[in-house]
């Protein structure tokens, strides 16, 4: 037997099937990224970055936050996120993906259920396998179904705490979540909201303050990356000090991980003070958003409103080889395959930022009209 035999089958399986993965450049202009607000690049954050090294930030932590790892830039942006997501705590995390892991690692206990849409992101699985409480998945964005899954447990004898674990925005369908009626099931129930803002953050809601800000706080938690419209790197969790306390206590991702770079914070507290101050460019996107949506709705893009724009073409290797060409056109289109999305709904994920203006928008759309025009009788 080979060394790496069975990864050399599992490989081959995937091309095969048209799921195989490469890293590509980021050439072309932007559809693929999350940078919604055009900051990741931007003169004010490189601004920041230069005075925090003028002023001595390091770059490096050095350790663990309960080490010597925890820097003044990391409290700061934790008092002035708190401030500004109007919530009494903030505990800043190296990625979405581990502060997810860690959500759901460390607050539900044994006895406890967690209820999670379908649709919730990787990272929110893979802290429910290191959890000790029982999962279930709802159907999507069915509250409903989230209300007769609690009564179904009570019945079955379930007397723990109920977690529901939701996104806000879904980054492949673009669509928003019932949250105002989650946040009254949840009270109700007595249960905990786990709202993933990854993608509403920065864009939606007074001042960019997320979908959730509204929703009533006690029993709410919520998640803020820093790597997509904030363009940065990190995520902030936010909710009651219990939470905050808890996650330095008993979360192993906080005692056991290298604390975020210090400088990376100090980025962070600037870009949170730009999209507090930047109506200007949130309106710039919506127009963005609004020009794309009209222009791609004729080629099966579905309605909505948020700047995700999904177009399913079904079959793994059409959609890659469509995103393939648009690549080679000057569009940085990619396509997305199972697992990360329901067999059978591979697609072009279109993101919509304000790297591209309205006449790339043009573009790529006759562009999509020319090579959709030719799916059924000509192979890419």
């Amino acid at each position: 037997m080979q060394a790496f035999e069975a990864q050399a089958r599992d490989l081959a399986g995937l091309m095969a099937r048209g799921r195989g993965r490469r890293l590509i450049g980021r050439d072309g202009a932007d559809f693929a990224s999350n940078d919604y607000l055009g900051l990741a690049d931007s003169a004010v954050l490189r601004g920041a970055v230069t005075a925090a090294l003028a002023r001595g930030v390091p770059i490096g932590s050095g350790g663990s936050r309960l080490l010597r790892g925890n820097h003044r830039e990391h409290e700061a942006l934790e008092a002035e996120a708190a401030a500004f997501f109007g919530r009494e705590s903030a505990l800043y995390f190296s990625s979405g993906y581990a502060a997810n892991a860690a959500l759901l690692g460390t607050l539900p206990q044994r006895g406890d259920l967690v209820l999670f849409d379908e649709l919730v992101h990787a990272s929110a699985h893979e802290g429910m396998k290191l959890g000790r409480a029982e999962t279930r998945a709802v159907a999507h964005n069915d509250v409903a179904a989230f209300a007769a899954a609690i009564a179904d447990w009570r019945r079955a004898g379930g007397a723990g705490r109920v977690w529901i674990a939701v996104e806000s925005l879904y980054s492949m369908d673009g669509d928003i979540a019932p949250l105002a009626e989650l946040a009254a099931l949840a009270q109700g129930e007595e249960a905990i909201l786990l709202v993933d803002e990854a993608h509403a953050t920065g864009v939606y809601g007074p001042q960019g303050q997320g979908l959730a800000h509204a929703l009533p706080p006690a029993n709410l938690i919520t998640l803020h990356t820093c790597g997509k419209a904030l363009g940065c790197e990190g995520a902030l969790v936010t909710g009651p000090a219990i939470v905050r306390d808890f996650l330095v206590n008993r979360g192993r991702a906080v005692i056991f991980s290298t604390a975020p770079s210090p400088l990376m914070a100090a980025a962070v507290r600037a870009a949170l003070r730009i999209v507090a101050e930047g109506e200007g460019l949130r309106t710039a996107l919506f127009d963005r958003i609004a020009a794309a949506r009209q222009a791609l709705a004729p080629l099966g893009v579905p309605p909505g409103e948020s700047q995700v724009l999904p177009l399913i073409l079904g079959d793994d290797v059409r959609t890659m080889a469509v995103a393939g060409a648009l690549q080679a056109g000057g569009f940085d289109v990619r396509g997305i395959r199972p697992p990360t999305v329901p067999a059978g709904t591979a697609r072009l994920r279109i993101s919509i930022t304000n790297n591209v203006d309205l006449a790339d928008i043009a573009a790529l759309a006759a562009r999509l009209t020319e090579l959709l025009g030719e799916r059924s009788s000509t192979p890419l």
